[in-house]
């Protein structure tokens, strides 16, 4: 943590609890040094929800001990519900020997899961039959960018697993978000347009299929004990449910 700067500090002034001087002060800090503009940024984008968290907290910590905790502060000194006094609490059950910390990670894992089939949805609006149309289908170059897809994800892709009905497979790429690799193989179905197997690394364990939409796509995704996948497309939903219960028996097999 910087010296100059608490993270306590950068809750505060996102939730606009600081006076002019006191916000003068970060913006000059953040101007200053990139790493506190990193930090108030990360804050500023998790948009956790301290509230519903805090709730969940109550219910496995020793309130007694917590409100006379509270209790030893002088009133005015007593912060309102918000970000920065879940922050503080936070760290008063832990030094108290509460694991908070599980509730925090319980969530972004859970996060983690959806953001990224999120992540995929958002990227895949951008395609059109016209973005795929041109790109070479030499498979000996796909061979190649399967390789580089095995040796980020721990995976062995063979070229003809993923074949699927009508749909010619166009590209294999690593795409990546907050330094977590998301591999993308792409196809183009005659009927339906761009379609995508996606899948990053996962220790969450076997998941069987589950289905949604995201971005007027339909969404079938799985989980295996290392990595979790989707595919993704405007096909309709059987259709996507058949050829994900196909990839699945051919890549687990």
């Amino acid at each position: 943590m910087n010296a100059k700067v608490s993270d306590e500090q950068l809750v505060a002034y996102l939730d606009g609890q600081l006076d002019t001087e006191q916000r003068q002060r970060i913006d000059d800090a953040v101007s200053q040094d990139p790493m506190i503009g990193l930090r108030l940024q990360w804050l500023n984008r998790s948009s956790l929800p301290f509230k519903s968290a805090y709730d969940e907290l109550g219910r496995q910590a020793p309130m007694v001990h917590l409100q006379a905790m509270l209790d030893t502060l002088p009133a005015p000194a007593r912060p309102a519900l918000s970000r920065r006094w879940f922050l503080a609490a936070a760290a008063g059950l832990v030094m108290s020997g509460v694991l908070a910390d599980r509730l925090f990670i319980g969530w972004q894992m859970s996060q983690q899961k959806e953001n990224w089939r999120q992540l995929v949805a958002d990227y895949m609006t951008l395609y059109v039959p016209q973005t795929l149309d041109d790109l070479p289908t030499d498979a000996v170059a796909q061979r190649s960018q399967l390789r580089t897809i095995d040796a980020r994800l721990g995976l062995r892709l063979a070229h003809a697993q993923l074949a699927l009905p009508r749909a010619e497979l166009k590209r294999a790429q690593i795409l990546e978000y907050d330094g977590v690799p998301i591999a993308q193989i792409t196809y183009l179905d005659p009927a339906h347009g761009p379609l995508a197997l996606c899948i990053t690394r996962s220790n969450t364990g076997s998941r069987h299929f589950a289905q949604e939409q995201r971005r007027e796509l339909n969404i079938v995704y799985w989980a295996d004990m290392e990595h979790a996948w989707m595919l993704i497309g405007h096909n309709p939903m059987d259709d996507l449910q058949g050829m994900a219960n196909d990839l699945r028996a051919r890549l687990s097999g």
